[in-house]
């Protein structure tokens, strides 16, 4: 039964459909229950530090209930942006309801949509990071895949890395930072590959090039069936779901950086170089996705079996509560920076 927590990861698409069906003001209770209930519950919740043992992570790792726990995302974020759509198209909404969806739909789209392709993006198997590629597509960031996994992975906690957040840096200079960098970043990573495995820059292995015309063409499906308001609803929400990845990545690595060895190149990626939060909530909802030194640890554990070490610096709060308070930047600064270590700082 244990296992069947990471239901809970589902709670979020439930109140957005439950908003979509009786509108009104009900299609705020997303951004509501995401970062006002749930923060709420991960103040009340204990904190959970343990571990679990070799043996368990070895079944837990081969057990599909946890895959298709995942794989039932894809039915459920496309769907839900179906409904809305089609709610959109055949309905006069208040502008307050519009606005309301955009922001509900696009919390589902980063939470239940990229986080999740995050984690299926690092599998082994191709059809995985296949639909770690298309739960990317309602939020129009499938370059995502190629900059976390060949350059986020590589280059985080330094300043080469556009999804380090630097020390004193704003969560909103981040996101204009963070989003452009990682575009260009795609690109130039796109670039190399093509030249290493000796293809021109235009080919049918330039992955760039099949995520630009994929999107556009779903754009373009969506200004068919559903019209210019669909089409902005589509945009608009696919801009919420990344800015709230972008947040995630914000407070994931905020001010820490790797320290440069004699040779002049960067230390190993360590334990010490994510942060960590144990709160149970923030746990199951993002599908341990606040485990995140380990998951840069290694990389390729699942999502099920990853630990918390006792170096890592732990954050006084969840997730999603970290990523409220960091909406208010002198209270971030206040509560965070004094948890840096000072030789991160200048380096």
């Amino acid at each position: 039964m244990k296992d069947l927590k990471y239901l809970a990861a589902y709670s979020i698409p439930l109140v957005t459909i439950l908003g979509l069906y009786f509108k009104g003001f009900w299609l705020w209770s997303t951004p509501i229950y995401a970062f006002g209930i749930i923060p709420i519950m991960e103040l009340i919740f204990p904190i959970d530090n343990k571990n679990i043992t070799k043996q368990e992570e070895d079944f837990k790792s081969k057990k599909a209930l946890f895959d298709w726990l995942l794989y039932l995302n894809i039915p459920l974020v496309f769907g839900l942006m179906l409904y809305a759509l089609s709610i959109i198209s055949s309905l006069d909404l208040q502008l307050y309801e519009f606005v309301g969806m955009i922001f509900s739909v696009g919390i589902v789209l980063g939470v239940n949509g990229i986080n999740v392709a995050h984690e299926l993006g690092h599998r082994q198997a191709t059809n995985e990071r296949f639909l770690g590629k298309l739960l990317l597509l309602p939020s129009l960031y499938m370059h995502f895949y190629i900059e976390h996994n060949f350059g986020h992975h590589l280059n985080a906690a330094t300043k080469e890395d556009p999804a380090t957040a630097r020390y004193n840096q704003s969560v909103y200079s981040f996101w204009i930072t963070s989003t452009i960098r990682q575009y260009v970043s795609a690109w130039v990573i796109q670039r190399k590959l093509l030249r290493t495995r000796g293809y021109a820059f235009i080919s049918f292995k330039n992955d760039m090039l099949w995520y630009s015309i994929i999107q556009f063409g779903y754009l373009g499906l969506v200004y068919l069936f559903f019209g210019l308001e669909g089409l902005f609803f589509a945009v608009a929400s696919a801009i919420v779901g990344f800015v709230l990845l972008e947040t995630v990545n914000y407070i994931e690595h905020y001010g820490l950086l790797r320290l440069k060895t004699k040779s002049g190149r960067y230390e190993r990626v360590s334990e010490i170089h994510s942060w960590n939060s144990n709160h149970v909530i923030g746990r199951i909802v993002l599908y341990e996705l606040t485990r995140h030194s380990d998951h840069h640890y290694k990389s390729s554990k699942k999502y099920q079996t990853l630990n918390c070490h006792e170096e890592s610096p732990q954050m006084p709060y969840g997730y999603p509560t970290s990523m409220v308070l960091s909406m208010i930047p002198p209270l971030w600064f206040f509560i965070m920076n004094k948890s840096i270590p000072a030789k991160m700082i200048t380096s």
